[in-house]
């Protein structure tokens, strides 16, 4: 879903969004059909679909292949296509460079494309559209009649859908930093468990913005965009698992996919899982990266190392775009990084590890350590039963800055002081694992509803703790996730947790330490109420973690490159980011003991300059929540961005308010549009929507 940020860094959510457009003059014109980057060129185009809609695509080119008969790459994905051209052409260029052509489509309603906004991510009109695209490109005469799909977050989501509808033309795909699985494993409800921040609310203003440069404003425009229904309300109504999911989720049949797959993925990032269960479900040739990164490229990743892993992605495509025998299905189908030990904390700059290859995903063997009545992690068993009492606002000064599973974190002390905690013995010697570490625990709690959070964590000799995966677990789809239950107080229940993919060395002294407690807030929204949650362990069910420990490893015997860089465009400059991740990152956290309520403040800004525009963004969230009162919790948030033309200034804003009691889930949302500081337009959604659990 989320694009690789910088020139368009998206995630997170806020309630009140505020979108301002400032422009400047300069010398570079739209009415340039054609614009000259040294040796490359890129060309608008509109691709016309059936309905007469005309979708705003830029084609890259390099000049010296001109005349030449190509595969074309398609990247497709609403992130405004003007305002990344720098991105585009830096990552293109490698492949540009090696006779091919690519070209980045706005989907319909969004950026310069023509059209409704499509009524959420991944619509059956945005896949339509898709379709249509490509039969497009494969027929035009600079194409060889190969097209292939590129991209990262929802463009490579979008690859894995359109590899699903199997248009003809389509030979294969690049996905990065993507999932098979929209429900459980995407930025609405992670881990079968709501999560709330400003990724919906930006991509809602981003889109109802006007096309560039113009900014037509007419009832065209109303209707298409601004009157447009926002999705978080959509999403919001599907709190359970089901068919509005499954329609563009892989998990329910990898062999739905039958062209070959490229994948990429970091240990960092929220969608790190689908790298191996691609390799493992899969029934085509696939070639797999997993690296140390969050949500970015691998050639530009942070922290370090970036690698150049386009010279793979190359060969990749000449097997299945120019039928050329590369060689490269002779080669390891899986290169994934083995993280060593790094401290906690949020300013790393390189993650020490080392590049291992297996030509399967790598071969494991279970290390069982159980529970036990001393809060040890042992290869031995006993009975036990351990209880702690809900604390709502645990995870806040544990979970990193943003606000999600992935990227690096700061030292776990804070939160395991709120949690069951249970280590291993030092260990003797270093331990790689590498895999889904899982947690089968005996569980009861005395309330109809109750979240569960796992942790796995290295602590070192010094006694610094840092996280290495966690996941978390909705016990009211114990059963299933698209139908949930009421839990029966006291009532056992076993439930098995599979922690989020990780790979990491314990080093010898090291231990390995499980913490679980029922809350990881603002991540997932807290359950409603007060409780007492118990772990078991007796004669019927053991509670025990495994952990997959890596068997007969094998060292990269070539390093990756470093990465080549890219041509730079003129015009375009990131003038001030407040962020490194270029979200709303927690600033403030603010607790009262007398009332027990905890206020989070989150924060971002950013200003980029374009040659025809300099664009001001920013945002700030606030959450609020009561150790007393879970179910009263509320998310509120202001969001905005500038455009200022000569004699021109629209201001569009968007003010949400989400708040829930037990029982209810309450939305308000509020769009306004001005024009030179008179309001043009108002829209206003307001619906309490029932809670599943």
């Amino acid at each position: 879903m989320f694009c690789n940020l910088k020139v368009s860094q998206l995630k997170h959510f806020g309630v009140c969004v505020c979108v301002v457009v400032m422009f400047a003059r300069s010398n570079y014109s739209f009415a340039q059909k054609v614009v000259t980057v040294g040796d490359y060129q890129i060309e608008e185009i509109w691709i016309t679909m059936k309905d007469g809609t005309k979708l705003a695509a830029d084609k890259y080119t390099l000049k010296a292949n001109k005349g030449k008969r190509l595969p074309v790459v398609l990247e497709y994905i609403p992130y405004r296509k003007d305002q990344g051209r720098p991105r585009s052409l830096s990552t293109y260029s490698y492949f540009l460079d090696r006779e091919y052509i690519f070209v980045r489509v706005d989907i319909r309603g969004s950026g310069r494309s023509e059209g409704k906004v499509v009524d959420g991510e991944y619509s059956e009109q945005e896949q339509l559209d898709g379709e249509e695209i490509i039969d497009y490109l494969s027929k035009q005469k600079y194409s060889n009649g190969s097209v292939a799909m590129f991209g990262i977050s929802w463009g490579g989501f979008n690859g894995l859908h359109m590899a699903m509808r199997k248009p003809k033309a389509l030979k294969t795909i690049i996905t990065m930093m993507s999932t098979d699985d929209i429900y459980e494993d995407d930025v609405h409800f992670m881990d079968g468990i709501m999560h709330v921040d400003a990724y919906e609310l930006m991509m809602d203003i981003d889109n109802i913005v006007p096309g560039n440069p113009e900014y037509k404003i007419g009832e065209d425009y109303f209707k298409n965009r601004f009157d447009t229904e926002p999705w978080l309300l959509k999403y919001k109504r599907q709190q359970v698992d089901g068919p509005f999911w499954d329609r563009a989720s892989l998990n329910t049949d990898f062999t739905a996919i039958d062209i070959p797959v490229f994948v990429v993925g970091g240990y960092y990032d929220g969608y790190r899982d689908f790298v191996p269960k691609m390799i493992q479900n899969a029934d085509v040739p696939v070639k797999a990266i997993l690296g140390p990164w969050n949500h970015s490229f691998p050639h530009s990743a942070y922290p370090e190392p970036a690698i150049e892993w386009r010279e793979l992605a190359v060969r990749w495509l000449d097997q299945w775009c120019k039928r050329e025998d590369t060689g490269i299905l002779d080669e390891p189908s899986v290169y994934y990084y083995q993280r060593d030990w790094h401290a906690p904390g949020l300013d790393l700059e390189e993650i020490p590890g080392s590049w291992y290859t297996s030509d399967k995903w790598p071969e494991t063997v279970d290390s069982l350590l159980y529970l036990n009545q001393n809060f040890d992690l042992v290869a031995t068993p006993n009975d036990f039963k351990h209880s702690l009492a809900y604390n709502p606002s645990a995870g806040i000064e544990g979970s990193g800055s943003v606000m999600w599973w992935g990227d690096w974190a700061p030292d776990q002390k804070s939160t395991d002081a709120q949690s069951l905690v249970y280590d291993s013995k030092p260990m003797s010697e270093d331990l790689e694992i590498v895999g889904f570490p899982h947690l089968t625990l005996q569980t009861s709690v005395d309330a109809p509803a109750a979240n569960w959070i796992v942790r796995m964590s290295d602590v070192a000799p010094n006694g610094q703790v840092t996280l290495i995966t966690g996941a978390g677990f909705n016990a009211n789809h114990v059963e299933s996730s698209a139908k949930p239950i009421q839990l029966e107080s006291g009532k056992r229940y076993e439930i098995n947790i599979e922690l989020h993919v990780a790979s990491w060395t314990f080093e010898k002294g090291h231990k390995v330490r499980v913490s679980i407690n029922n809350a990881q807030w603002p991540m997932f929204w807290p359950s409603q109420y007060n409780m007492t949650s118990t772990i078991w362990s007796d004669d019927k069910v053991k509670s025990v973690f495994k952990l997959p420990v890596l068997k007969n490893p094998t060292p990269m015997k070539k390093p990756f490159p470093k990465p080549a860089s890219g041509p730079i465009m003129e015009g375009y400059k990131s003038l001030a980011y407040e962020t490194l991740s270029g979200y709303a990152e927690i600033k403030e956290i603010i607790r009262n003991p007398r009332t027990k309520t905890t206020t989070l403040i989150a924060t971002n800004s950013s200003s980029d300059q374009y040659p025809w525009a300099i664009h001001h963004s920013s945002d700030s969230l606030v959450y609020t929540l009561s150790d007393n009162d879970p179910a009263h919790c509320s998310a509120q948030s202001t969001y905005s961005v500038s455009i200022e033309q000569e004699g021109r200034f629209l201001n569009l804003k968007g003010i949400l308010s989400l708040t829930s009691d037990e029982k209810t889930f309450y939305y308000r949302y509020k769009r306004i549009l001005e024009e030179n500081g008179k309001v043009i337009r108002v829209k206003e959604w307001k619906e309490d929507i029932p809670r599943a659990w």
